[in-house]
């Protein structure tokens, strides 16, 4: 793959390009003209995802894993690669969620140093753990169990932001590190483990609504358009700015809250029941995302019902419900 002569179009690696996000980023960016190479292992990524796209002539599909070496020369990378929910990336997979947090960031930035790309990393708002300053700005070192069930997860992420940061600044390598917070919409898994989806499934199939702990832990909600477009943004905007920057919708609920309105959405007559919270799930999240506004212009646009909504569509027609 090449720009074969177009000044505007690039070479894009989307790796995880399958999944939830990097599907929606992938059909972004081919839609702007670029060259667009989605690379996954499909651990939770899903054909079904980009089958829309395959017909493009600028879309390119790589079956491997992040941590194996690629062979392509890119203008772009963005890493999205990586289970983004507890019930993918615990138990028996923690170990290659380790690696491919910390490992697969090692290849990409030799890969950027190599190819003079620009390598945005899609970090998470877990290295803030479990928050003792709210709302979450960026120069928060948080609060993690870096030996609990989560820290595969959690640590990994860290770690790889060290990295970025290393190879920026002894390596010269062009990075960017956004902090992505609870993000939902169409092609998310419908057994990944997410509250959104967990509950509009749950609410669809008439089974009951599951809420751990006692419901008044609170996440903040970005529909999935909206943080495409700080992608995007973030991408484009000047070398310098590099982040870490909070990626996030700063309207926060309570999972009471949120289990209500899926139920009125949805006309579901399913029954909310309380289980254990589970250990070191943060008892509140939302983003200060002042950092955003001012260097890239952005702020979400999407209120939680419309978003929600267009989720529910998603999901009615994916189960027949």
């Amino acid at each position: 793959m090449g720009a074969k002569g177009d000044k505007t179009q690039m070479t894009i690696l989307i790796t995880g390009g399958a999944g939830f996000l990097g599907s929606h980023l992938c059909a972004r960016l081919l839609g702007q003209g670029h060259e667009v190479a989605c690379l996954d292992n499909f651990y939770t990524g899903a054909m079904e995802n980009i089958a829309a796209l395959e017909a493009n002539k600028n879309f390119q599909i790589i079956r491997q894993d992040v941590i194996e070496p690629i062979d392509i020369n890119p203008t772009q990378i963005y890493n999205l690669a990586c289970p983004a929910s507890p019930v993918h990336y615990q138990g028996n997979a923690a170990i290659d969620t380790m690696k491919t947090s910390v490992l697969g960031a090692l290849n990409l930035l030799e890969l950027a140093a190599y190819s003079n790309a620009t390598l945005l990393q899609a970090s998470t708002s877990e290295v803030y753990g479990d928050p003792a300053v709210h709302p979450q700005p960026e120069s928060y070192w948080g609060n993690v169990n870096p030996i609990g069930p989560r820290a595969c997860y959690d640590e990994g992420k860290r770690a790889a932001e060290t990295l970025f940061f290393d190879y920026h600044r002894h390596r010269g390598v062009k990075v960017k590190v956004m902090r992505i917070f609870n993000t939902y919409g169409p092609h998310m898994h419908p057994n990944d483990g997410r509250v959104v989806s967990n509950f509009i499934v749950q609410a669809l199939r008439g089974d009951d609504i599951t809420i751990y702990g006692d419901g008044t832990q609170t996440r903040s909600f970005c529909y999935v358009s909206d943080l495409i477009e700080f992608f995007v943004r973030f991408m484009a905007s000047a070398a310098q700015v590099i982040g870490p920057m909070n990626a996030g919708n700063p309207g926060e609920y309570t999972m009471i809250e949120l289990a209500e309105t899926v139920l009125k959405l949805t006309g579901s007559t399913s029954k909310i029941v309380w289980h254990h919270l589970p250990q070191d799930d943060p008892k509140q999240r939302r983003p200060d995302i002042a950092k955003a506004g001012e260097l890239l212009g952005w702020k979400p646009t999407i209120a939680l019902e419309d978003g929600l909504k267009e989720t529910i569509a998603y999901f009615r027609k994916k189960l027949g419900a």
